[in-house]
């Protein structure tokens, strides 16, 4: 669990946490060795009571190696492909789509977010300004959520502050287990680059909030018991008392409950699984890590769940949530696009070699969004709102394109509603030099935080809230 932070006003916070508290409690199953399992949201135990506004949740999904602009961008398909170039540079800027709010139009690489087209904003021309000195890629996740100014953070090589994870964490966080969470999909243990290049969340410069990697940690992290390890799974333990609840729910909480236990059910099948297959590749002679040929796609819906379930059961409201790191080399088996694994980071320095390879894994990462999209919509909370509906969910890079390391027209698309405050079906064309920033402080005061700015922030993003 990650530390908190100093309250300004503890004796309102505690109290309010510690009903927040009793109330995660009521909502949980009891089983051996005292395991508890929170349970989403269900008419039957909100009681009679008009049931309080669902709660906000705030999450991010992080793609490495920026995109290739011509498959993701409207307006750019005919676009040159760029030469590859080791530093960062700023390419010109598409010309085609006027500054304002426009229907959204499915891109090839953004067709896997057709079936939630009506929930996802794609917000374009977004900036952020590259400190000259580091490497390019250093810069892309470390700095991703914090967008400080260049050179206003003096104990750093990279203007990296505390990131707006946490800073939201602040508002809506306090209450749960876990204040925020961080996920990572870097299954690689061969430690190519630093932490700056393998981590978005960061509690203060140079104080990384450490990502979990391996699915079976985060497991244990979100349903830690004594009998864990005997048991290998949270069902098992809880599994008389959940018996004992569906007997006492009505019809269609009960639908609900056997959806949400079916689902953790898949989880810790998806785990055995994915473990023994990596066993057995440990006893194989391979030229690549044994974590280079497990199935990218399923490792990563896998993580997703979790992080999914930890949203939806209150144990988090804040999650973070990296799909693959910067610029390490090592491998990752795309198992539904190529039969030997690949790396990303290398095919970006050749677009023109390797550019039908490299839009099928952004369209690959798009899928695995997409999944994740579809199923925060089909889970419902109070008052027939879904998980999307009370949720920012922020799909996104540090780079525009992995063969300029361009940090100008980032690729953003910002799926869910934040309690009915945003509308989808939107793409948001914003104006030349308009800093990220602005995007993470309209985030943050949608969710309840008074930030007179963010960062480098000049204002709020037109077109994203409401109107």
């Amino acid at each position: 669990m990650t530390p908190r932070t100093q309250m300004t006003n503890p004796s309102a916070h505690d109290v309010t946490a510690g009903a927040h508290r009793r109330e995660f409690l009521r909502r949980s199953l009891r089983g051996v060795g005292g395991a508890a399992l929170a349970l989403p949201w269900l008419e039957g135990l909100a009681g009679a009571a008009e049931p309080a506004p669902a709660p906000q949740r705030l999450a991010f999904f992080y793609v490495p190696i920026g995109v290739v602009r011509r498959g993701f961008f409207p307006g750019e398909a005919g676009a040159k492909i760029p030469e590859f170039t080791s530093s960062q540079q700023e390419i010109q800027r598409s010309k085609q789509i006027p500054v304002g709010t426009h229907p959204l139009t499915l891109t090839p690489t953004m067709q896997p977010l057709a079936k939630v087209k009506d929930r996802v904003t794609l917000i374009t021309g977004m900036d952020r300004t590259f400190q000259q000195g580091t490497d390019v890629h250093a810069q892309c996740a470390s700095c991703y959520l914090s967008s400080a100014a260049p050179f206003t953070i003096k104990q750093s090589a990279w203007p990296l502050d505390r990131t707006l994870d946490h800073l939201v964490a602040d508002v809506i966080g306090n209450a749960t287990p876990f204040r925020t969470l961080e996920l990572s999909c870097n299954s690689h243990t061969d430690n190519k680059e630093s932490i700056y290049f393998d981590n978005i969340s960061w509690y203060g410069t140079g104080h990384v909030a450490p990502s979990l990697r391996d699915p079976r940690l985060v497991y244990r992290r979100l349903f830690s018991t004594r009998e864990a390890d005997a048991y290998r799974d949270i069902t098992s333990l809880v599994l008389e008392d959940a018996r004992d609840l569906r007997r006492r729910l009505g019809a269609a909480d009960r639908q609900k409950f056997a959806e949400f236990f079916d689902s953790l059910r898949t989880i810790e099948q998806q785990l055995d699984r994915l473990e023994q297959m990596k066993g057995e590749l440990t006893k194989v002679q391979l030229d690549e890590p044994p974590e280079a040929h497990l199935p990218r796609g399923e490792y990563i819906r896998l993580m997703g769940d979790l992080m999914v379930v930890a949203l939806q059961t209150g144990l988090t409201r804040v999650a973070t949530f990296m799909v693959g790191p910067e610029r390490w080399d090592t491998p990752f088996l795309y198992e539904s696009l190529f039969d030997k694994p690949r790396s990303h980071h290398q095919m970006s320095h050749n677009q023109g070699k390797f550019l039908e390879d490299l839009l099928r894994v952004d369209r690959f990462h798009m899928e695995q969004f997409a999944y994740l999209v579809e199923k925060m919509s089909g889970i419902e909370e109070a008052n027939g709102a879904t998980l999307l509906d009370n949720t920012l969910f922020t799909y996104g890079s540090g780079l525009g394109d992995g063969a300029t390391h361009q940090y100008t027209e980032l690729p953003i698309i910002v799926a869910g509603g934040a309690g009915g405050q945003v509308k989808g079906d939107r793409h948001v064309q914003v104006a030349e030099g308009t800093p990220l920033a602005n995007l993470w402080l309209t985030q943050a005061r949608l969710l309840g935080a008074k930030l007179p700015r963010f960062a480098d922030s000049t204002g709020e993003i037109g077109g994203l809230r409401e109107v």
